[in-house]
C-alpha cells in the first residue's frame, strides 16, 4: 500500500477537496445572487473602457466553453489528473464542480460594471420581481436536488473517497421538475437571469448569452444520455418536453 492509498491519506484528501469545493461553491452562489440582483454592477473589475467590454466578454465565454470542454473524453482525463493518483477518477466530479464554481466566482467578482442603468424597478414592480427572483432560485435549488444533489454540489467524489468506494452516479432523473421539462436546471438558471429588478447593458448581455447557452447546451447532454440509456431516454423524450412545459416532446437528438 502506497502512502497515497492509506486510509488516513484518503480521509485527509477527501475532506480537503470537499472543503475547497463547497467553500468555492458557496462563494460563487453568493456572488451570482448579488451580481444578477444588482444588474451586474457589483463586480470589482476596474478595466478601463473600451477594454472593459473585451475583458467582460472573456469572462462571459470562459464558463460555457470550459464547462462543456471538461465533459468531453479529453476533458475528463484532465479532471482525473487534477487529484493525486490513484484517486483522480474518484474525485473527478468534485474537481469538476470546483472548477465550475470557480469560473462563476471569477465571472461575477471580476466583472467590470458599465455603471449604466437602463431601468430600475420601483414600488410594486420591485417587490414582484424580488419574489420572482427568489422563486427562480428556489426552482434552481429544487431542480438541482431532483437531478442528484451529490453530483450538482460535487460531494459525490469526495464522499466516495472518504468511504473508500467508487462513486455511484444517480439514476437518470425523471422525478420532480423532471416530470415537467427535461432540462429544469437550465430553465431555472435562465429565469434567474431575467427575473431581476435592475437592468443594465451588462445584465442584458449576460442574460442573452447565457439563455442561448441554456437552450443549446443541453442538446449535447441529451446525446450522452441517449448513448447511456438508449430506448429508456427516447421514451422519456417522447413524454416530457425539452424546455417549455407543454412544448414539443422530442428534440433533435432523436435522429
Amino acid at each position: 500500500m502506497t502512502s497515497s492509498d492509506t486510509p488516513l491519506f484518503r480521509m485527509g484528501l477527501a475532506l480537503t477537496y470537499g472543503a475547497v469545493c463547497h467553500g468555492i461553491f458557496a462563494l460563487a452562489g453568493l456572488a451570482m445572487l448579488v451580481g444578477l440582483f444588482t444588474g451586474m454592477q457589483s463586480g470589482f473589475g476596474a478595466v478601463p473602457q473600451p477594454y472593459a467590454w473585451i475583458a467582460n466578454l472573456v469572462l462571459l465565454a470562459q464558463f460555457p466553453l470550459a464547462h462543456s470542454a471538461l465533459l468531453t473524453p479529453r476533458g475528463r482525463r484532465v479532471l482525473a489528473r487534477l487529484a493525486p493518483a490513484p484517486h483522480g477518477q474518484t474525485l473527478a466530479t468534485t474537481v469538476y464542480a470546483t472548477i465550475a464554481s470557480l469560473q462563476l466566482l471569477l465571472l461575477f467578482t471580476l466583472w467590470t460594471p458599465s455603471g449604466v442603468v437602463l431601468w430600475r424597478a420601483e414600488g410594486v414592480a420591485f417587490w414582484v420581481l424580488c419574489l420572482c427572483y427568489g422563486g427562480s432560485w428556489l426552482l434552481l435549488t429544487k431542480a438541482s436536488f431532483d437531478a442528484g444533489p451529490t453530483v450538482q454540489s460535487g460531494s459525490l467524489g469526495w464522499m466516495a473517497l472518504l468511504r473508500g468506494q467508487r462513486p455511484v452516479f444517480p439514476d437518470m432523473p425523471e422525478r420532480g421538475l423532471f416530470r415537467v421539462v427535461r432540462q429544469p436546471i437550465y430553465v431555472a438558471f435562465a429565469l434567474t437571469l431575467w427575473c431581476v429588478p435592475v437592468w443594465t447593458p451588462d445584465q442584458l448581455l449576460v442574460a442573452t448569452v447565457y439563455t442561448a447557452y441554456c437552450v443549446t447546451a443541453p442538446r449535447f447532454k441529451e446525446q450522452r444520455f441517449l448513448r447511456i440509456y438508449g430506448d429508456r431516454f427516447r421514451a422519456y423524450q417522447a413524454r416530457v418536453p425539452y424546455w417549455i412545459p407543454g412544448g414539443p416532446r422530442r428534440g433533435r437528438t432523436d435522429a
